[in-house]
């Protein structure tokens, strides 16, 4: 008996050895992610770079045990980061596997977290503080050529980063008996154990499809028995179309005695789950038994014939933990093998007509929105709102469209279009196609005339049209539009009757700041008949239940008759030109700019000191006045900025500050959650960064227990200088900020910095403007001193005050002191020639030592270039920015190197 025993271990084991020389690994794809260099590892299998398959993120190399480690990573976390995965001439499935590691690689001892997606699905969470490497695998159903596995950022969770990504086709038809009646599926990996088996995990090549066979030592039955190890030449079964490799199903957990074999599951998430369970008959009886899933029976007299195999599916919904037994019949049960994968439903895709539409419009703009694969799913594109995987909100607003073109009709389930301020011009078109849309926003352009497709868009309810220069008459179809219920024509060129369809309860018709609008016809004729006569700027309301009596003004102005009504006319424009400096028109005007469709929440006064408790805690002071701790009633914690000052140019100022947030999305700028403009109030609120300012950080009560590093003052550096960068740059009109400070840049929980108070701000309006002529704010120590000088405001002034925001970085101390000698009380006097000449003994004692010099000495050129006197010597602030990154990379790989901690 063990002579045939010998025979048979000698010829299986040859028998695999001539399989796996004439296998070969068609279709295998081993990414190694931020490697540089191609490799064959132990198991044979060919390692390529991920450098042809991804465009973004970047690469560094940590240590473990092995020696070095290398990765990519994702700083720029917004969107999606995407690996695009061949799958061409491939089965009907692939498994795609992927290893996440940390290693501390960044010296900031603080693992990420983040979110995993393959085609529209996202897939799961990976935290690396709870394992690290952390691996995943997934079954794939490949219906296209190509596949997009992407990582998605958290909230708080840090840079997302990869070590390996593999790719490999499973059998054809494998991992689909059982899932008749659940279609569209991803699964994800819970468990495959090779039964009774303890000598670590088994793959390729003795699975020739690479599947990782894990050992059964961590899942022990209820009454725990050795693994048995038959070597039996088994049949092979035409049912398992899984192919689970001979060596798998060599093995098995046999129960000693007539019981029952038990294992028990935890499971990561409550939800659908899809299990296969392995049986051969390596044993010289047939066992028959019963499986019972969670105590409930899903098969009854199960036979295990002698040299078969077979195989189970079964599939749960709803459940947290899973609990297999199999129970005895006759004859000790046993199992080989089994796996068990989450079910994950597919999003369906958008439609390809769609897909195409915005990949035209994307590149109309000249812009890289970053929009890849599904516009949807797995998470809706920027500037995108979708339901149930179909395009209903678009939001191209202040980027340079110049003409809405025809592409725009493709995009037939729009139900919001916001192209306000995108430098319109001509007539209103290529949009009647467009049946489902109900708002639509046009307002901030150059736009000439209605075009003739207004009266297709039947299910509007909001049209914003003003500030264009729309001549004319309103046309008579905006008033069959019966869902319509605000139109807002305000600041154009037209004149004439306004439609009578229009005049309805139901309909609010904003029509000032035009020639002449009235539903009154005498009225219109009268004033252009004698255009000397100055024109009425009056809002039109419609009659509506429970309106005050002055919203009725203007349609008693339209009924009132000839002579009478120009006296009356010329006294209400001579009254109108007295008061129009007023604190009265300057509010009306203000409630006219900030309440369009598009603009931030409105808050009530009452709101407001409900949220911070009556104003109970302070925890700044800006330059429009406190800045108050406010918590809103869904418990989201809010900064809320109140103004003292009633004067004109302290309204002027809180104008600009809402207009220019409500316009402005940047991840590291602070946004702007509504405001209150009640009378006499003028308040901000904004989201909150818990924090602080990089001012508290620097120089706070706290500063020298928490002293920053110089890697963490890198990042900050480079999230601010991207805030400014998106103003300067990124934004239409240009927005030059003023007051650049550290006292401006806020940190959230995870130390990223968002730039903070606009109140200053002025916009470049002129896209060949050089300068803005303006009166001189801002911050003593900061301020540039050419615009100083000149008065000639332009985007190097920000370059400026943000070049002494670099060398408080790298000093440590504050731009103005009256400590020490007369020569070192101004930091840029002071600091420049000690970094012209790499003298780095000024660095901030905190930080000396765990610097790499090639990264200091670059911050502190781009500094030192930053304050230069003569303006047109600066860098600009994407100068600045490309040198911020390169230094903040350069400490990276310092700190992999050398470990010094953050």
């Amino acid at each position: 008996m063990a002579l045939l025993n010998s025979f048979w271990l000698s010829f299986i084991l040859f028998s695999g050895l001539w399989l796996v020389a004439f296998c070969d690994q068609d279709g295998f794809l081993s990414l190694s992610c931020g490697g540089t260099k191609s490799y064959i590892d132990s198991f044979n299998i060919s390692w390529v770079s991920d450098s042809a398959y991804i465009n973004t993120g970047n690469t560094t190399t940590t240590t473990d045990n092995v020696g070095g480690v290398s990765l990519r990573f994702f700083p720029d976390f917004q969107g999606r980061k995407c690996y695009g995965l061949s799958v061409k001439n491939v089965s009907s499935l692939v498994l795609v596997r992927a290893q996440f590691v940390y290693k501390n690689y960044d010296g900031l001892s603080k693992p990420p977290s983040f979110s995993v997606s393959l085609g529209t699905a996202i897939a799961t969470t990976i935290d690396l503080a709870t394992n690290d490497p952390w691996t995943e695998e997934f079954l794939w159903p490949v219906d296209k050529d190509a596949l997009s596995f992407c990582l998605h950022s958290i909230p708080d969770g840090g840079f997302p980063v990869i070590y390996s990504l593999e790719v490999r086709p499973q059998p054809q038809g494998a991992y689909q008996t059982g899932m008749e009646k659940i279609s569209n599926k991803l699964l994800r990996k819970s468990y495959r154990i090779n039964s009774g088996y303890v000598n670590g995990s088994l793959r390729y090549p003795q699975d020739m499809y690479d599947r990782i066979w894990d050992a059964d030592e961590d899942y022990a039955p209820l009454h725990v028995s050795s693994g048995f190890n038959f070597l039996v030449n088994l049949s092979s079964s035409p049912s398992i179309r899984e192919s689970p490799p001979e060596a798998v199903l060599q093995n098995a957990r046999v129960l000693a005695r007539r019981d029952a074999l038990t294992y028990n599951f935890p499971l990561d998430t409550f939800g659908d789950y899809y299990i296969v369970l392995y049986f051969a008959g390596i044993l010289p009886v047939s066992p028959t038994f019963s499986v019972l899933i969670n105590g409930d029976v899903a098969e009854s007299n199960y036979t295990v014939r002698s040299s078969e195999a077979g195989a189970l599916y079964l599939t749960r919904k709803g459940i947290k933990s899973l609990n297999i037994t199999i129970k005895s019949i006759s004859f000790n049960p046993q199992v080989n093998a089994l796996e068990v994968y989450e079910i994950i439903e597919i999003p369906s895709e958008a439609s390809s007509t769609t897909v195409s539409a915005l990949q035209v419009i994307q590149q109309s703009t000249g812009l890289d929105l970053g929009w890849q694969d599904d516009p949807c799913s797995p998470t809706p594109w920027d500037h995108i709102r979708c339901e149930e995987s179909v395009v209903t909100s678009l939001d191209l607003s202040n980027m340079k469209l110049r003409l809405i073109s025809p592409t725009f009709g493709d995009l037939l389930d729009l139900k919001t279009l916001d192209l306000h301020n995108t430098s319109l011009t001509g007539e209103i078109q290529n949009l009647d196609s467009l049946q489902h849309l109900e708002k639509l926003n046009l307002s901030f352009n150059q736009l000439t005339s209605f075009g003739s497709d207004m009266g297709n868009l039947v299910s509007l309810q909001v049209l914003d049209l003003q500030n264009n220069s729309l001549e004319g008459i309103v046309p008579d179809s905006l008033g069959e539009l019966e869902n319509l219920h605000l139109l807002n024509v305000e600041n154009n060129k037209l004149q004439g009757a306004l439609p009578q369809s229009l005049n309805k309860e139901s309909l609010e018709v904003r029509a000032s700041g035009n020639l002449c609008l009235s539903f009154s016809t005498m009225t219109c004729n009268d004033v252009s008949s004698n255009p000397s006569i100055e024109t009425p700027q009056v809002t039109i309301v419609t009659k509506k239940k429970h309106t005050r009596a002055y919203n009725h003004l203007p349609i008693i102005l339209g009924a009132a008759g000839g002579a009478l009504f120009v006296v009356l006319l010329i006294s209400l424009s001579v009254f109108l030109f007295v008061r129009k400096r007023t604190e009265v028109t300057h509010t009306a005007r203000a409630a006219t700019e900030m309440r369009n469709w598009n603009a931030a929440r409105v808050f009530s006064y009452k709101e407001i000191k409900a949220a911070t408790n009556n104003f109970k805690e302070v925890i700044g002071r800006g330059s429009f006045g406190p800045v108050y701790l406010g918590k809103l009633a869904d418990g989201k914690l809010v900064a809320v900025k109140v103004r003292f000052d009633r004067t004109q140019l302290g309204a002027d100022s809180f104008i600009n500050e809402v207009c220019l947030l409500s316009q402005i999305h940047h991840q590291n700028l602070v946004s702007l959650e509504g405001f209150c403009h009640e009378s006499k109030q003028q308040i901000l609120v904004y989201e909150y960064l818990h924090g602080g300012s990089l001012a508290d950080h620097l120089y706070g009560p706290n500063s020298k227990k928490f002293s920053l590093s110089w890697v963490r003052r890198l990042k900050i550096a480079v999230d601010a200088a991207k805030g400014l960068d998106y103003l300067h740059n990124g934004s239409e009109p240009r927005i030059i900020h003023r007051d650049v400070k550290c006292s401006n840049i806020l940190l959230d929980r995870d130390m990223n910095a968002k730039v903070c108070d606009f109140g200053l701000s002025k916009q470049v309006t002129q896209a060949d403007a050089t300068h803005v002529t303006t009166v001189v704010k801002g911050t003593a120590g900061y301020l540039d001193p050419e615009y100083y000088s000149t008065q000639q405001l332009t985007e190097k002034s920000d370059v400026y005050s943000f070049g002494v925001v670099l060398l408080e970085l790298i000093c440590g101390r504050e731009p103005l002191s009256h400590s020490g000698t007369p020569d070192s009380f101004n930091l840029v006097l002071w600091a420049k020639p000690y970094l012209q000449a790499g003298a780095f003994e000024i660095v901030d004692e905190s930080i000396k030592g765990s610097f790499d010099v090639e990264s200091m000495k670059k911050s502190a050129m781009v500094a030192v270039s930053s304050v230069e006197r003569d303006a047109s010597k600066r860098p600009s602030i994407a100068e600045v920015l490309a040198e911020l990154k390169e230094a903040y990379s350069i400490q990276l790989s310092y700190l992999a190197c050398y470990g010094h901690a953050s």
